[in-house]
């Protein structure tokens, strides 16, 4: 759990999050357990990463899954109704569906080929059949989750509800939302959704209550499962299992794509709720910034990073600022270290595309470049996590270096957070002291700002942890 993460960082995170999981997770769909880390044994943070790609449906790497095209109407209706409207939901469900997108669900695709109202179409699916408990519903309701949780948890919990009903007529279904959005509620509070478990479960239906206290238990393991992890009882708490052994959300996420099968939806599931956890700074840039995808029915747009960041935002009521281009004259790009270069927005933008670029600010659309990593690095109290941040880019930086790219760093200005990594890398790769490390970079980039007294503070921390 990250102490003190501003709220705007687990809204983003959960939202990009439960996306991350989704295409991550992707490619070894169906397969058998262990086969994540079998071919990633280790972090894979050069130019080639672990979104790979590939799979049944033979996907893009970081395209993802029908759990976040779903996802992603929910997240529209809302925001575009100003809340739950049940009817339009429902309708932009059946334009998706009647697109035959190849993963759609089995339950809802009866649901909407029967051609039944909003109000009937589930129940009477889960009254003829009895089979309405997949994973369907909790994978699409993080957004919903991240909506509803300004109103308490009354309202989140019987949102989760009614949405979940308009494709899964099993109670069961339904109260496995529930359960998700109160957790993440909590999270997103800056309170731990582990300990509110016990709670959290007061709030289920009783009929359903012991089979769900059963799968969130602390002892509880996936292997004790008894119904296959497309199923919704499983699916959660294979993601609780996740967050209670995983130190990060890479570990969270890795430890739930080993465990094989559904699992695109399994890391949909567990990305939401880690990313509320550890924020969007703990989600390793080499995932967040190449997950992308199209919403079959609804338009051509791509759907990226940058569209992900500003729904969020959406869904919190909140104002969200990116970094445009054109504000501030063109600096860069220059070589201020050995292969490792510096600029501010226009500099990296309008820059040779043979440059593996890492952005420290947030952009309203990414770049041209082949090789394009967005870390989520803020220039102000809110970033609390600096340290977390720090080390992923410097990690990917050394790994982009040590392959022979030229690798371009840059922010909005070039100055204050461009210059923190310019002179981390010399404090980590070199010895160098944090004063030692800012006149050398001071001498060759000019536009070197030392206003921010946490990157100070970061790299005096990171210092001390090389001696």
């Amino acid at each position: 759990m990250t102490a003190g993460l501003h709220r705007s960082h687990r809204v983003a995170g959960a939202l990009v999050g439960s996306a991350v999981g989704d295409a991550l997770g992707a490619p070894f769909e169906f397969g058998p357990p262990g086969a994540f880390s079998a071919r990633f044994p280790a972090p894979a943070r050069g130019a080639a990463t672990e979104m790979c790609g590939g799979g049944s449906l033979d996907r893009e790497p970081g395209e993802f899954t029908d759990d976040t095209q779903m996802a992603l109407l929910v997240a529209r209706s809302l925001v575009e109704r100003d809340g739950l409207d049940e009817a339009d939901l429902f309708e932009r469900f059946a334009t998706w569906a009647a697109t035959g997108p190849p993963d759609i669900g089995v339950q809802t695709r009866a649901v909407f080929d029967s051609g039944l109202p909003w109000d009937r179409a589930a129940a009477e699916h889960f009254a003829r059949t009895g089979r309405a408990a997949g994973n369907g519903s909790l994978m699409r309701t993080t957004p919903a989750a991240i909506w509803f949780s300004r109103s308490g948890t009354a309202a989140t919990v019987d949102a989760a509800r009614r949405i979940s009903a308009l494709t899964h007529g099993d109670p069961a279904a339904g109260e496995g939302c529930a359960v998700f959005h109160e957790l993440l509620r909590v999270a997103l509070d800056g309170g731990d959704p582990l300990a509110a478990v016990p709670a959290v479960l007061e709030l289920v239906a009783p009929s359903e209550r012991e089979r769900w206290a059963t799968v969130l238990a602390p002892d509880w393991e996936p292997s004790k499962a008894t119904e296959s992890n497309g199923a919704v009882w499983p699916t959660l708490g294979q993601a609780l299992w996740a967050l209670r052994h995983g130190r990060d959300f890479a570990e969270v996420l890795r430890l739930v794509v080993d465990l094989g099968g559904d699992t695109d939806t399994g890391a949909c599931v567990a990305g939401g709720l880690a990313g509320a956890v550890y924020g969007m700074g703990g989600i390793p840039m080499r995932w967040a910034s190449v997950v992308h995808g199209r919403v079959p029915g609804h338009g051509e747009r791509v759907w990226r990073l940058a569209d992900l960041l500003r729904l969020a935002a959406d869904l919190d009521g909140k104002e969200f600022f990116q970094a445009e281009t054109g504000v501030i004259p063109k600096v860069g790009p220059a070589e201020v270290l050995p292969g490792i270069w510096a600029g501010n927005l226009d500099g990296a933008r309008w820059s040779e595309e043979d440059f593996a670029v890492i952005s420290l600010c947030r952009l309203a659309e990414p770049f041209p470049h082949t090789l394009h990593r967005m870390a989520y690095l803020t220039d102000n109290n809110h970033n609390v996590d600096v340290d977390v941040v720090l080390a992923d880019v410097l990690d990917d930086l050394a790994a982009l270096h040590a392959e022979g790219h030229r690798v371009l760093v840059h922010c909005h200005g070039g100055a204050s957070r461009t210059g923190l990594v310019l002179r981390a890398w010399l404090v980590r790769e070199q010895g160098m002291t944090p004063a030692e490390a800012t006149a050398h970079v001071a001498e060759r980039w000019p536009h070197l700002g030392l206003w921010n007294d946490s990157f100070t503070a970061a790299l005096e921390r990171l210092a001390a942890s090389r001696q």
